[in-house]
């Protein structure tokens, strides 16, 4: 009898705490959110997207100059720092975005770790495998989360793509094409085109190619041939087409670019048919809704996926779990960057996993 009197009270309780919380008398915990930086992907979508989440909050925005006020106008956020130290230092602030240039990554990651905040870092999260894994390091000492901010994989539209994939419904799959482009109109003094601060089409957009294919898929690439097309003046790569051969046995192709139309897609091809994802990484540019064509048929999502990015991983900070897209995901994604990279350099197709390439080549 005492232990069904102590259920029916700890339902109660629950039931009234779920009520008071729904009314608004004890708010919902939010996690404390700073910005490094008043770039224009701050201010065009992740500060809009923290201002939106029903489990974030904005507290402050940093910047060098005198930007970071103008912008915490415009936003209403309380507090504006004129460096990135002074914000890194308020105890106030839980979590910080950082999207400054990629060359940047890898310093102010590690100052964040070490300043107690969690963080949530642009893509490509560093430039360099070895950048990576110290950054990692820095943050597991230091007990923070780490989480790189590939926001697409947050849309729903993925998920569906690989329900349809294990339905069967277009066979056995076979072949992959992923691309990224636009045409750079101004290019002059654009950090993209600057070799030394982590320029080129493949860290700017051939990373979200990488990373769909290998996360769709489920599968690393074991070797990696890259071909691309260098601007004389930089140095950069301009366009790059990649072929990846994946332990799974799946050939895919991946190309990004900065003179060519906007393109943001992939295919899946199957033996028994394929699927399209005509707006994979910014369904936002068009709308929020995604299409997904399978065939002679259409199905339409809708998401907001740098609302979903932020609550994800506020929910990882104020219920202390890990975020789904992990650290080790990061590095795989900057070890085939980096492969990219060197088979453009050396001119010739590199090798990730000698053991699985062999296998692979004896399947086929």
């Amino acid at each position: 009898m005492g232990s069904l009197l102590s259920f029916v009270n700890y339902r109660q309780e629950n039931m009234l705490l779920s009520y008071i919380y729904q009314e608004g008398a004890i708010p919902l915990r939010k996690a404390r959110w700073g910005v490094i930086s008043t770039a224009e992907i701050a201010q065009t979508q992740v500060i809009p997207a923290i201002l939106r989440s029903e489990n974030a909050e904005l507290v402050g925005i940093a910047s060098r100059d005198n930007k970071a006020k103008g912008v915490a106008e415009k936003f209403s956020i309380p507090n504006y720092y004129l460096s990135y130290e002074e914000l890194l230092r308020d105890p106030e602030v839980e979590a910080v975005y950082i999207p400054l240039p990629n060359h940047l990554h890898s310093k102010w990651v590690k100052e964040a770790a070490k300043n107690g905040k969690h963080v949530l870092v642009e893509k490509p999260a560093a430039l360099t495998t070895e950048e990576t894994e110290d950054m990692i390091k820095v943050c597991k000492d230091n007990n923070v989360k780490f989480m790189e901010a590939f926001m697409y994989q947050f849309h729903p539209q993925h998920k569906r793509v690989q329900e349809i994939m294990k339905s069967g419904e277009i066979g056995e799959i076979k072949f992959i094409r992923a691309g990224f482009s636009f045409f750079l109109e101004d290019r002059k003094g654009n950090i993209r085109m600057n070799k030394e601060m982590g320029g080129g089409s493949i860290y700017d957009v051939g990373c979200y190619c990488i990373h769909a294919v290998r996360n769709i898929l489920g599968s690393e690439p074991v070797t990696v041939e890259a071909f691309a097309e260098i601007c004389p003046q930089t140095g950069i790569d301009l366009s790059a087409i990649v072929h990846m051969k994946m332990e799974n046995g799946v050939n895919c192709v991946i190309d990004s670019g900065f003179d060519m139309s906007f393109r943001q897609e992939y295919e899946i091809v199957g033996t028994k048919g394929r699927i399209i994802v005509p707006h994979a990484y910014r369904p936002d540019v068009v709308s929020h809704d995604a299409v997904i064509n399978i065939g002679d048929r259409s199905e339409s999502i809708a998401g907001d996926q740098y609302k979903v990015q932020i609550e994800h991983f506020s929910k990882a900070i104020i219920n202390n779990s890990e975020p789904s897209y992990s650290a080790e995901n990061t590095l795989n994604n900057m070890r085939v960057i980096e492969a990219c990279y060197k088979s453009i350099e050396e001119g010739k197709a590199v090798t990730l996993n000698k053991r699985l390439c062999e296998q692979s080549l004896t399947k086929n």
